[in-house]
């Protein structure tokens, strides 16, 4: 076996190419986390803003919308766009449930 190969945890062989792109994306993944949840915490502060402003409403159904136009907007792929719009649909929805915890709802 030549010793740029490595034995995967399954037992097949693993190349060094297939190990730099691996940490690629794990270090991608870190990254990936860390902006999701810093989206997160601004979410919880426009839910912050709201109720200070007297909003009772959590649900904003036309911010929604303009959200995910600019997320369908910046798509040039290869994500498929209905697959990347499920992804941020479920990003609004946590960022609801997170709204609505901090108020004492959830």
């Amino acid at each position: 076996m030549p010793v740029a190969d490595k034995r995967a945890t399954d037992g097949r062989v693993e190349s060094a190419e297939m190990r730099r792109l691996r940490r690629r994306i794990d270090a991608l993944d870190r990254k990936i986390v860390g902006l999701l949840n810093e989206r997160a915490e601004l979410g919880r502060e426009v839910g912050r803003a709201k109720a200070v402003a007297g909003r009772r409403a959590i649900r904003d159904a036309e911010r929604e919308r303009e959200v995910l136009l600019r997320v369908t907007m910046a798509n040039t792929g290869p994500m498929p766009q209905a697959d990347l719009l499920s992804v941020y649909r479920r990003l609004i929805a946590v960022s609801r449930a997170l709204e609505a915890r901090d108020r004492g709802g959830g």
